[in-house]
């Protein structure tokens, strides 16, 4: 069963032009906001990692030029002359590491951008949030002040009688006293309204005091799926989860790089060298160097990595619990609030304030005692709170559901 609720915005006498959409300012806010650009700019550090892992390191080149003496056993000068040498060295790495470099590079660019993904996603929840949090201190703050008023005038007219007796003069305290309580509580609903506008405009990258409006929206609270089929998209779509589950592809791959690592890279020397003197030699070869693997098989470093992927796969597990119960518990908000405002007619704040305006009626006419008019006029606030309670407490169980499954939820 769906269920549709309006939420109000009722300040026309400061009302913008134009009055914003939540949808409009969740788009503005993930055009605008400065810090999706440090998500960004971590891709680009990323993709440049993986381009640094796949170089090759550049040759070594080795010159030298001197003077070649030749002796004989009785240090007599044969011959002597020029000599110089070139000598190039390429050190190649043992075959697979280059891509396993670059695997685990590629889990780094996957990472940052479920880290925008995330980012994005929590972003547009909280400017949902916030804006469903400013459009209901509206209605309170609306509320509020109309009975407040209604106080406050009926107030200034029983205190400019001249009250018969100690009842109707300790009527009009009473009625005197609610004014201004509930003057309190209309400022401080317009105190929650401020703070919740100042919030949405720093998400939006504007100034806090830049004015704000939203318009009227409607939102349709459907019960969630089963619970078995948010587990099932949690578990495909989860961001942490999807982290966690590369960091363990990652690690695996770390694994592989310290094994491969045992083995040492190989250079390549390939010289040139030449003396003249009474002759012209000249020496043409390649050389090869590579370690001997006798006392360092790289078995720190071996156990280190399996060690961390341990951890990771522990880590994984613990993630996937907290997911299990995290879904469940805010399903479980979340439907308990979609049944509770099911029990309420749609039109149960208008009935009560067409009741408190009616009992204000009549109780200037005198037909309604003190009592049933400050009841009704207490129980229309209270059912103001009630119900925008309940609404926001299944907004805000929705979006924490919808950021868990990475679903849009019907």
């Amino acid at each position: 069963m769906k269920i549709t609720f309006l939420f109000l915005c009722l300040f026309a006498s400061t009302a913008l032009a134009d009055p914003f959409s939540v949808n409009s300012l969740v788009q503005k806010a993930l055009a605008t906001h400065p810090e999706l650009r440090f998500y960004e700019a971590q891709i680009e550090v990323a993709a440049a990692g993986k381009t640094k892992a796949g170089e090759i390191k550049n040759p070594d080149l080795m010159t030298g030029v001197g003077n070649w003496r030749v002796r004989d056993l009785a240090t007599n000068n044969v011959t002597d002359g020029p000599t110089w040498a070139v000598q190039l060295t390429q050190t190649f790495e043992w075959p697979g590491r280059l891509s396993l470099r670059k695997a685990i590079a590629q889990k780094d660019i996957e990472l940052a951008q479920l880290g925008v993904d995330q980012f994005r996603a929590a972003l547009a929840a909280k400017v949902r949030t916030t804006s469903w949090k400013m459009l209901a201190a509206q209605e309170t703050t609306r509320a509020a002040e109309e009975v407040a008023k209604r106080y406050q005038a009926l107030a200034e007219v029983l205190l400019q009688r001249d009250p018969a007796g100690a009842a109707p003069r300790l009527e009009a305290r009473i009625i005197q006293a609610n004014a201004l309580n509930l003057s309190a509580a209309a400022a401080a609903a317009r105190n929650e309204l401020a703070a919740a506008r100042f919030e949405l405009n720093q998400l939006l990258g504007e100034k806090a005091e830049h004015p704000l409006e939203l318009q009227m929206e409607k939102i349709t609270l459907s019960p969630p799926p089963a619970i078995e089929s948010l587990l099932t998209q949690a578990r495909k779509k989860n961001f942490d989860l999807r982290a966690r589950i590369l960091d363990v592809q990652q690690q695996g791959y770390e694994v592989k790089l310290a094994e491969n690592e045992r083995w040492p890279s190989i250079a390549v020397v390939p010289y040139v060298q030449r003396q003249q003197n009474e002759t012209r030699e000249t020496q043409v070869g390649i050389g090869i160097s590579i370690p001997l693997p006798l006392w360092n098989r790289n078995k720190g470093s071996i156990d280190a990595a399996k060690a961390k992927e341990v951890q990771a796969e522990v880590m994984l597990t613990a993630q996937m619990r907290q997911l299990e119960r995290d879904v469940a518990a805010q399903a479980s908000h979340y439907r308990i609030h979609v049944e509770e405002l099911a029990k309420w007619p749609g039109d149960m704040l208008e009935s009560f304030r067409k009741a408190a305006a009616e009992a204000d009626e009549h109780f200037r006419l005198g037909a309604l005692p003190l009592s049933t008019y400050t009841e009704l006029q207490q129980q229309y606030i209270e059912s103001v709170h009630a119900v925008l309670d309940s609404q926001l407490g299944a907004v805000d169980a929705r979006l924490q559901l919808e950021q868990l499954t990475g679903t849009k939820l019907q």
